[in-house]
Formats: structure tokens, C-alpha cells, sequence
């Protein structure tokens, strides 16, 4: 695959950890995703890559790989619509379908048309997608609360049991509820790029699931049933939340992580929207407090004990030295560093603004705890860049739109400006940190 993303930071730890989410790709992408390369397993799975797909496609090149996996996934779906748990499957063996692992099948799809627009894979993963929606809403029932099967739920919580990392602080059933609203409004979208008379049936279908997710779960303004990290960052990733019961949700969260003492409590499921669900709701700097954790469970502690590529569990290597005691130990898997999207648009500042990188939206990170950043990503229209710098109360930025696109640039203060193809320099003054 050919390399077409790139971050770098005045922060050395940060630059660390993006290049083992780099180095733990690089290790897992030969011929299909899989989640690590070494013990005996090397699988397919569809959870990891349905939280790290976004991270993939900026990084690298692969549409071509992940385009062809999933021709895998639709030939390895079972008749009912159920998604294996890991692709290729393994001969005779009928798994249970599971929510976040098998939505792969609507979200991967969804993701790669966000990085390159491309309109025919989703045409032809669309039965695919549509087949695992379907199973998602009869599995519902008229409630549109699926609670009925086994889960993995937010797997790998860092308080669940070494021996059973599925019972953690998150009920699996709001989690997979929670996946079916998620799967229903992306597939509505499809239909709405594709421009299929499904659109509407499937946003009431979305509408329903998430009135199910509501009635079910929510016990007050802002208050979920499950008193958790993920069930409050979910809730506010996939719009399950209200306005005014989204910014008392934010609220929660932001205690839940003050009260972990700036910990993370949040496994495969729950991390990829952590940060983005506290930065939604105002809160950056806990966001930033979360990220800069040199202690586990947190993406730094792997990196103080010297890690080069992504670990399984938050402590696959334990303080003292000694590999965690859990049956499940890898020391290179990549699903943890789908926080790296995170940092190209927040920290660095530039994502796309519309499917393809045809808009680019660049906002410099000069509050996220850094004093320099840059981001650069080779998009189907050439390269999109951003680099800046603060030096007490001035924030310098070069920013690059590729010939074709349009840039949409949020300065300090709040305001957008489009910007023409072309390099371009600003500054502002803002309000010094001292």
C-alpha cells in the first residue's frame, strides 16, 4: 500500500504513539486486515477494523485492500444477514451476531466512501450493508431494543477480569442497541448518496432505533443506565442524545474521567469516540488530559514502557515488567490507535469536509496542548496540508488545498473562511496560555 497520510507534533510522546499506530497497521495489513500478526490467531476481525477504518484510510492507501475484504464479508454473510465475527471465517462454525463487529459490513463501506468518494464500492457492498441492517431490526423486535443474543460489548475494558473481557462497565445491549440506531442512520445515508428509494424507510427505521435506544436506556436529562464512559460517548457519537441531554451527557462524561483520575475506563468500542465525544461537548481539555495520561490505562503508558506498536490491552506489559496474566496478550494490535484520527483533526486540524476530500476543513490546534503540529494527507484531488506554530499569544499556519478542492478555515476566533486551491499563510493573536 502506498503511504498517504502523515502527523508529527512539538510533542515527542505524540509523535511516538501515531508512529505505532503506523507500525501496527504496517504489521496487520498483508492481504486482509487482521488484528495481530503473531500467536495463533492472525483473524480477520471485523470489530478492530470497523473502529480503526477512518485511521486506515488516511494513513494509507487501501481501498484496494479493504474493498477487497469486504467482498469477503458479503460472501462469508450467512442468509440471515449475520456478519462473522472474523473474515474469512472458519468452515462449520455459525457465530451469533454481534454488534460493532458485524455493523463492519455498513460502517467500513461508509468509511472508505468518506476518503475517497467512491460511489460504486458502495453500490456493490450494498446488499451486504442492507442485509446486516435487516438482521439488526428483526433481532430488535418491536421494542427496537436489541437485548436478545450474546455480545461482546465494549470488549477489553480495562475493568473487566483479565479472564473475561467482555464483562465490563457497559451493558453489551445498550451497546448493541446503540450500533443498530448507528447502522440504520449510515445506511440511510447511503441510500441518499445513492440515491435509492430506501431513504426514507430506513431513516424512520433510524428514527425507531433510536426512540428504542431512549425509552430503554436513558433514566433522566443526560443519564444513561450505564454509568459509563462508553455509554455516554456512544450515546453522543451516533446522536442519540438530545441537544440540551447531550451537553449534560458531556457533562457526565467529563466527571466519569475526573473521578478515573484522567483514566480512561473504555474498551474497543467506547475509545475510538472518547475523545471526539468530550471535545463535541466542550470539553477539550479533559479530552487532552485523557491523551497526555502516562499511567494505564492510557495510549501513553505503552509508550513510557517502551512500546513500538499498539498493545491488545491497555497493560499487555504490567508496571513491573512482567506480561499481563490474561489468555489474550498481543503486544501489536492496531484497534487502540484509531485515536490517531483524533489527532490529524484535532490536534493537527485538517479532515475532510465532504466525501473525498472535495471540501477540506483546516482549524490549527493551537489549544491542544501542543506548540506546533502538521498533517498532511495525499487525497484524490493531491495533497491537503496543514503546519503551524504558537509562540505565546501568535498561532502562525500554512495550510495547502490541492487544485479541485476547497478549503473551509476556522480561525481562533471562530470564523470560516473559504480558501481557493493554492498555499496559504495567516496569523492570529490569541490569549496567551500563561
Amino acid at each position: 500500500m502506498r503511504r498517504t497520510g502523515w502527523f508529527s507534533s512539538s510533542d515527542p510522546l505524540l509523535d511516538r504513539l501515531h508512529e505505532n499506530v503506523v507500525w501496527s497497521m504496517r504489521g496487520n495489513f498483508v492481504d486482509l486486515p487482521t488484528d495481530c500478526p503473531q500467536r495463533d490467531e492472525r483473524l480477520g476481525w471485523t470489530g478492530d477494523i470497523q473502529v480503526f477504518a477512518p485511521t486506515a484510510a488516511f494513513l494509507y492507501d487501501c481501498a484496494g485492500l479493504l474493498g477487497s475484504w469486504l467482498q469477503d464479508v458479503a460472501a462469508e454473510q450467512h442468509d440471515d444477514g449475520t456478519v462473522p465475527w472474523y473474515v474469512p471465517s472458519i468452515p462449520g462454525w455459525k457465530p451469533e451476531p454481534g454488534a460493532g463487529w458485524g455493523d463492519a459490513a455498513v460502517l467500513v463501506p461508509w468509511a472508505l466512501h468518506q476518503r475517497f468518494a467512491d460511489a460504486d464500492l458502495l453500490r456493490r457492498q450494498w446488499p451486504s450493508a442492507a442485509a446486516w441492517a435487516d438482521l439488526q431490526h428483526r433481532l430488535a423486535g418491536d421494542d427496537h431494543v436489541w437485548d436478545g443474543s450474546f455480545q461482546l460489548g465494549d470488549w477489553l475494558d480495562p475493568t473487566a477480569p483479565p479472564d473475561d473481557p467482555a464483562n465490563g462497565l457497559t451493558d453489551p445491549h445498550l451497546v448493541a442497541t446503540a450500533y443498530y440506531a448507528r447502522s440504520a442512520a449510515v445506511l440511510a445515508a447511503m441510500a441518499a448518496e445513492l440515491r435509492f428509494e430506501q431513504e426514507a424507510d430506513l431513516s424512520e427505521r433510524a428514527s425507531l432505533a433510536r426512540n428504542g435506544f431512549r425509552s430503554r436506556y436513558r433514566t433522566g436529562p443526560g443519564r444513561l443506565s450505564s454509568d459509563s464512559q462508553t455509554a455516554y460517548a456512544i450515546a453522543i457519537m451516533f446522536d442519540l442524545l438530545d441537544p440540551e441531554e447531550e451537553a449534560a451527557a458531556g457533562r457526565r462524561l467529563a466527571e466519569l474521567v475526573r473521578e478515573a483520575d484522567d483514566h480512561l475506563t473504555t474498551g474497543f468500542l467506547g475509545t475510538p469516540v472518547l475523545l471526539d465525544a468530550l471535545t463535541r461537548t466542550g470539553h477539550l481539555d479533559v479530552a487532552l488530559a485523557l491523551l497526555q495520561q502516562r499511567t494505564a490505562p492510557g495510549w501513553l503508558y505503552p509508550v513510557t514502557m517502551g512500546a513500538t506498536t499498539i498493545w491488545e490491552r491497555w497493560d499487555s506489559l504490567l508496571p513491573s515488567g512482567e506480561v499481563n496474566p490474561g489468555d489474550m496478550t498481543s503486544f501489536n494490535h492496531y484497534a487502540f490507535g484509531a485515536v490517531a484520527d483524533w489527532m490529524h483533526r484535532t490536534i493537527a486540524g485538517m479532515s475532510a469536509a465532504a466525501p473525498g476530500w472535495r471540501s477540506i476543513r483546516y482549524r490549527p490546534g493551537f489549544d491542544t496542548g501542543v506548540t506546533a503540529a502538521q498533517a498532511a494527507c495525499d487525497t484524490p484531488y493531491g495533497r491537503a496540508s496543514i503546519d503551524w506554530s504558537r509562540t505565546e499569544d501568535l498561532v502562525k499556519a500554512e495550510i495547502r488545498v490541492p487544485i479541485g478542492a476547497e478549503g473551509l478555515l476556522q480561525d481562533p476566533a471562530g470564523g470560516t473562511e473559504v480558501l481557493p486551491p493554492g498555499l496559504h499563510r495567516r496569523s492570529w493573536t490569541v490569549e496567551s496560555e500563561t
